[in-house]
């Protein structure tokens, strides 16, 4: 079996098909797993509370939840549960709080309760609004400790994890597919499609009807706060998410590593590894975290780094999407793992659950 892909999604897939499975190989592209968006994020566990109910984003998301925090507890990976507030500055929001509330306690997040003004500035002091929605289960985790931690145990567990392995053709064989890369050539009895930003290229080298999904790289951008402001922020403080669908809003987030971050940004970007040119400046983030935080200036922030998600909206969509996690119709023995962006790093060992489930049925 073939996992292309060594991100956090990829490595709990390889974690779990080695469990089970002999001759279990990850091919990644870069010098080491988990270099793209699973460790240029904000290290947030989340809850499960924005995604519609029965979706998989929703489902994954709700379970990943406990299995991170299982998985982080056992494997030594740090993490806390800190929870979260979803802020709302006027009264007239608060409405959106509520939907909020009933679509956690649908998608099954315990221990969701709305706040007063009181409340909040009584968890978070500094913060400005009226009320908000507190979400007790949404944790922070150092994530790439947590990626290489699934890819140390899925190496003990008999995973060969191929570094700088580019793949760059497959072909349908008569035993199953045939993976060509910058490490060799292999022939896989089954294939899963776990290249995150480039899933859709790979769909494309297969010929496979899964290439008619497109991925939309969105980049987010991050600022954080100097050390004399450390003490504006307790947690992770969110607003109501981003009307266009793209992110949940700029946050908050004290991080295990003691800094707070700000953002991030969400913006459409073409090329999928351009992180670096035309970095929005420090006022627009503090334009957008004023609301939440008004003891905030530019001086207050400096730039820190950027992530690329890999989203299956196009720029002028609206509505969000899910995941897809399906077996190709004209390929069975491959796997598409597309458009895993935000909850994926939360979901990863979720997401894996399902895949091996999969895996079976297409050996059986």
């Amino acid at each position: 079996m073939v996992i292309i892909g060594g991100g956090a999604v990829g490595c709990a897939v390889a974690l779990a098909l080695a469990a089970e499975w002999a001759n279990v190989f990850l091919l990644e592209a870069m010098p080491r797993v988990g270099m793209a968006a699973s460790s240029r994020n904000s290290g947030v566990i989340h809850s499960g509370i924005y995604y519609p109910t029965g979706s998989l984003k929703a489902l994954h998301c709700v379970r990943g939840n406990h299995l991170a925090n299982e998985f982080c507890a056992a494997h030594q990976v740090p993490h806390r549960c800190v929870g979260k507030v979803v802020v709302v500055a006027g009264p007239s929001q608060e409405n959106q709080l509520e939907e909020l509330l009933q679509r956690g306690v649908a998608n099954g997040v315990e221990g969701l309760r709305l706040l007063d003004r009181g409340g909040l500035h009584a968890r978070e002091p500094y913060v400005a609004g009226c009320a908000a929605l507190e979400v007790p289960s949404t944790g922070i985790v150092a994530s790439e400790d947590l990626v290489k931690a699934c890819a140390r145990v899925a190496a003990e567990r008999g995973a060969h994890l191929v570094m700088q392995a580019r793949v760059n053709r497959l072909v349908p064989a008569a035993s199953g597919i045939r993976v060509s890369s910058t490490a060799g050539e292999i022939e896989a009895r089954c294939i899963v499609n776990s290249a995150g930003l480039f899933a859709d290229d790979v769909a494309t080298m297969l010929g496979s009807p899964f290439a008619a999904h497109r991925i939309y790289p969105v980049r987010g951008e991050y600022c954080e706060l100097v050390r004399s402001k450390l003490h504006l922020v307790r947690g992770l403080v969110y607003p109501l998410p981003a009307s266009d669908g793209l992110s949940l809003g700029c946050h908050l987030t004290r991080t295990m590593a003691n800094t707070v971050l700000v953002g991030p940004s969400a913006r459409p970007v073409v090329e999928k590894n351009d992180y670096e040119s035309d970095r929005e400046p420090v006022e627009e983030f503090v334009r957008r975290i004023q609301p939440l935080l008004p003891d905030v200036n530019a001086a207050d922030l400096r730039p820190t780094y950027s992530g690329i998600r890999a989203t299956l909206m196009p720029p002028a969509g609206k509505e969000p999407t899910d995941f897809i996690i399906q077996r190709d119709p004209q390929y069975p023995q491959a796997i598409h793992l597309m458009g895993i962006d935000s909850p994926g790093l939360t979901s990863a060992l979720s997401i894996a659950e399902q895949v091996a489930q999969m895996v079976r049925e297409t050996l059986q």
